[in-house]
């Protein structure tokens, strides 16, 4: 089973389920308040090995800050 997030209209709680997909679209009640919460879109961010074995970002994050480039070949030639 996947692990969405849901976020509190009312508090304003981000947290995270595991739950089937069938039932991922529908609202949980929320874990402080327990009001209803809704699935927001979740940010992931994918790592790999570079070649000198540190960890190199591939995708969901750039490291610059208010960069929207898929590469960061085009700021850091």
């Amino acid at each position: 089973m996947p692990v969405y997030e849901y976020r509190c209209p009312d508090c304003g709680l981000k947290f995270e389920l595991l739950r089937p997909m069938s039932a991922a679209t529908e609202p949980v009640p929320c874990k402080r308040c327990n009001n209803m919460a809704r699935r927001v879109m979740s940010v992931f961010a994918a790592f790999s090995t570079g070649d000198g074995g540190e960890p190199a970002p591939v995708a969901g994050s750039s490291g610059c800050s208010g960069c929207t480039a898929t590469s960061c070949s085009s700021c850091h030639p």
